[in-house]
């Protein structure tokens, strides 16, 4: 009962469970651990900060193995996991993040310039569209037109077997396929058949370019693949091709979506809140981009793109004066977290103001996740948000679709805005002339 509740209406189910028990409590769901959820600051930090040995959050998310595959870093645990992170963090840093600032902003202008004037169209899936396009040039590196068209025309077939949420239902505890008899019986008619021959076509493309460039020796370029094929550990090993893939689809799922969703929601806002649209253009012809900053992160807290992130209890464990046994999922809750009016005042309304008047702790705004496991993608996602979003502000005058209501829809393991967020287009202007990398 509860499984399809949360497939099918996930927000009330979490508003009316805290409404009748507080800021914790417990969901069932069928053939999975049970799921304690959190939105207590006190209790998120003893979550993010308890033995990394014990909380677990490779185990939390083993539902995400069929798309990303074992050796995603959103699957390890222990050393395995950290080893990997330390591997990747440097292909994140700040100054690596200023050589795919040109990516974003071409990417950017190429679809500003594309969208029809005056004529409804989905602005989620214009997000989409530029989130791919940095994806395919900023972290895969693939210029190459045929090949950047076989790889993105791939991904966005992958993609879209990430937004369906029976896809969730089909996959246990254990991250394996359920009713697998049923499927095998059904062959190239089963969904769950069609879903594996297209991650099998990524995975196909994904290993095709990595052994490229491996055969190449090219000194390494500036995308995130190049860095990670010349990335050496304390003793000189590396990551094998089948890290490489499932690393490589792991920043495709968790970047793409999360930059694609949150832009739109950010757009949204903008479009109720005149007063805001305007003071953010305002101060970026100013050259200030401390408000653009804070209308991003206010729009992250009021609309964060997963619902909660989970540690999965390796032992016992005691989390806000209570024990929990082994094998719980301990969650904290990104969306009851960023709505405890304990921590926001008005948590409902929307006002970049708050985040330029205090830092909140990473404990009350948590879009990213926390502790050792937040997400290692957080600058860049951060950065291209800023990016794309100061460009689209610029450049357009974007007005929602006569009659359009919208709300807010599951994608996958996503939240969304119903119908890809509608909207019209009244101006364009040129494109500015881009700041120095």
């Amino acid at each position: 009962m509860q499984s399809g509740a949360w497939v099918v209406r996930p927000i009330p189910v979490l508003h009316a469970c805290r409404a009748r028990f507080g800021h914790t409590f417990t969901l069932r769901f069928a053939a999975m651990p049970p799921l304690v959820l959190f939105s207590r600051p006190a209790d998120i930090k003893e979550i993010f900060t308890g033995d990394p040995e014990v909380f677990h959050a490779g185990s939390a998310n083993v539902i995400l193995q069929p798309i990303l595959g074992r050796s995603s870093l959103l699957l390890l645990d222990g050393e395995r996991h950290m080893k990997e992170r330390r591997l990747m963090m440097p292909s994140f840093h700040g100054e690596r993040m200023l050589a795919y600032g040109r990516v974003m902003e071409e990417a950017a202008d190429r679809a500003i310039d594309a969208w029809p004037l005056r004529e409804p169209f989905a602005i989620h899936h214009a997000m989409q569209a530029i989130t791919l396009d940095v994806i395919v040039r900023a972290v895969f590196g693939v210029t190459d037109a045929a090949r950047h068209e076989a790889l993105r025309g791939a991904l966005v077939r992958m993609l879209a077997f990430g937004e369906r949420p029976w896809l969730l239902l089909l996959i246990g505890a254990d991250g394996e396929l359920r009713w697998r008899a049923a499927h095998e019986r059904l062959g190239r008619l089963s969904p769950w058949a069609d879903f594996k021959r297209t991650i099998g076509e990524v995975d196909a493309l994904l290993l095709a370019e990595i052994r490229r460039r491996r055969a190449l020796r090219e000194d390494p370029g500036v995308d995130v693949l190049s860095m990670l094929l010349a990335a050496r550990d304390e003793e000189g090993g590396g990551l094998d091709d089948e890290q490489l893939v499932d690393e490589m689809k792991t920043l495709l799922v968790a970047g793409h979506e999360t930059s694609a969703t949150g832009l739109t929601w950010a757009l949204l806002e903008l479009s109720r809140h005149p007063d805001v649209l305007a003071r953010l253009r305002e101060d970026l012809a100013a050259g200030r981009d401390d408000y653009l900053d804070a209308v991003v992160k206010e729009s992250l807290r009021l609309h964060p793109i997963v619902p909660m992130v989970g540690r999965r209890l390796q032992a016992p464990a005691v989390v806000g004066g209570r024990e929990y046994p082994a094998g719980v999922v301990l969650a904290p809750s990104i969306y009851l977290t960023h709505r405890n009016p304990e921590v926001w005042p008005e948590p409902e309304r929307f006002d970049p103001s708050r985040f330029l008047a205090r830092k909140p702790s990473p404990y009350e705004h948590l879009p990213f996740g926390g502790g050792v496991r937040r997400c290692i993608g957080l600058a860049f996602a951060m950065f291209e948000m800023k990016r794309v979003l100061q460009r689209i502000v610029e450049r357009a005058h974007l007005t929602l679709a006569p009659g359009y209501r919208p709300e807010l829809v599951r994608r996958g393991i996503t939240f969304a805005v119903s119908e890809g967020l509608p909207v019209v287009l009244e101006r364009r202007a040129s494109a500015p002339t881009a700041p120095a990398a």
